[in-house]
């Protein structure tokens, strides 16, 4: 398996629009999860995207979220890079991007355990670059 470089787009609560909009042009396999369903959300942000996730043929794959209705988006998409299946390999590169990437960074989520057990970490690169490193961990694990 190889490490993967993928497009996160933000949007201000049309993320579920505009993927259904991209699966209807691209084809694919769309899934989403709202804020309700991933973090039991009760606010007006619990019908929003937390996450979706668009496979298309030819390894194309696209992810998107709607963004806090508070916050403005930026103006460039966020790069996410991330591990599929916990091969030391790959895990071991992708502590070397992070490691790389946080050099004059501003980070916004350390590299750490997250909720759905993966290792994930979110930063601005000094060139003003949102990107997530998402570590896959194997199964039994």
């Amino acid at each position: 398996m190889a490490i993967g470089l993928t497009p996160y787009l933000q949007f201000p609560g049309t993320a579920r629009e505009a993927l259904e909009f991209y699966r209807a042009v691209l084809g694919g396999e769309l899934s989403t999860m709202t804020f309700a369903e991933g973090m039991g959300a009760e606010d007006e942000t619990q019908d929003l995207i937390m996450h979706s996730s668009l496979y298309v043929d030819r390894g194309l794959h696209l992810m998107a979220s709607d963004h806090d209705p508070g916050q403005q988006p930026g103006g460039s998409p966020t790069l996410a890079l991330s591990s599929s299946d916990g091969d030391p390999e790959e895990d071991a590169r992708l502590e070397r991007c992070w490691d790389a990437l946080t050099e004059g960074a501003e980070i916004q989520e350390p590299l750490a355990t997250a909720p759905w057990g993966d290792r994930f970490g979110m930063l601005t690169d000094r060139f003003g670059v949102t990107w997530m490193v998402n570590i896959s961990v194997a199964s039994g694990d």
